[in-house]
């Protein structure tokens, strides 16, 4: 289902008018999902939210992907039920394990849900399907409907910047076979590198505390969050990575943007690149400061309503 080259750099131009999403989330993993699950239900003048997926991983917070699957999902119904959505914006189990090889998708409800969403769309009103963490469940849905290809556009926040020295990037290194998938599908994906880029989107306790605590209950909740990742907060700062991917489509001037090869991952976690493959979308900076001043005034005035 490869789409021709023209098709594609169609496809990825920046979005303009108010699109449909999903949002696929490891909301559990870090402190910064939630950050973003927010954004992305405050920004209703460019998002229409259809539906979140919860994301597999595993490190110190879960045994193993499936149970960091399972708190993400308990996560995100939390937050939901904060934001008073949860019983109008469905949200799905995901993958319960990374891909065993590069041609077996991992069924899911979450998978399964993506690919109804994506077949009911069309060219000309494509599904953007928003990625903040592995992506075994696109890659999953790609495996089950390549058809999908050409009905929707995926944004994923994941690996390094493509200058940098390898791309041992959590979301991408947790399951290679869907980062490859992804690459090399030929899906219109616009790609956010996290160290070099979104690395930029650092705040500190007390910018939340000044900013976000009083935005009504999901600010106290985010302030918790956040004061609750460390003990000491001194001259400390923590990344919010993943409200990139929010903020890429609320106003993609904020993410400079260009057309690139789809680069190649080999196994040892480099880039290598050919001239000969598909394009997809690079973004190269972002604006920190326009970023979360646009999340905080957007929680200050839904507080205030």
């Amino acid at each position: 289902m490869a789409l021709t080259t023209e098709q594609l750099i169609n496809r990825l131009k920046v979005p303009t008018s108010r699109i449909r999403a999903v949002l696929d989330t490891d909301t559990f993993n870090e402190i910064d999902d939630q950050f973003a699950v927010v954004y992305s239900l405050l920004s209703k003048e460019k998002l229409q939210m259809e539906a979140f997926y919860a994301a597999p991983f595993y490190n110190e917070l879960s045994n193993g992907p499936k149970d960091g699957m399972e708190k993400s999902f308990d996560e995100l119904q939390r937050i939901l039920e904060i934001m008073g959505v949860r019983e109008s914006i469905p949200s799905y189990r995901g993958s319960e394990a990374y891909l065993p090889d590069p041609s077996t998708p991992v069924e899911s409800e979450g998978a399964r849900n993506l690919v109804e969403r994506a077949l009911a769309s069309t060219a000309d009103d494509p599904l953007y399907v928003i990625s903040i963490g592995a992506i075994t469940n696109v890659a999953s849905a790609l495996l089950m409907e390549p058809k999908i290809i050409d009905k929707i556009v995926v944004v994923w926040l994941g690996g390094h910047a493509l200058h940098w020295k390898d791309t041992k990037e959590f979301n991408l290194k947790q399951d290679l076979h869907a980062s490859r998938i992804l690459f090399d599908s030929g899906v219109p994906l616009v790609l956010i590198p996290c160290k070099g880029v979104a690395s930029h989107l650092s705040t500190s306790l007390s910018e939340i505390r000044d900013y976000v605590k009083d935005s009504g209950p999901i600010g106290e909740y985010l302030y918790e969050t956040y004061k609750n990742c460390r003990e000491d907060h001194y001259a400390y700062s923590r990344v919010i990575w993943d409200i990139s991917a929010i903020a890429y489509l609320v106003q993609s001037d904020w993410l400079p943007s260009t057309l690139v090869h789809s680069p190649l991952i080999s196994e040892d976690f480099r880039w290598s690149f050919d001239s000969n493959r598909h394009f997809i979308r690079y973004v190269h900076d972002l604006k920190r400061d326009d970023i979360f001043k646009d999340l905080f005034t957007k929680m200050r005035l839904a507080a205030s309503k």
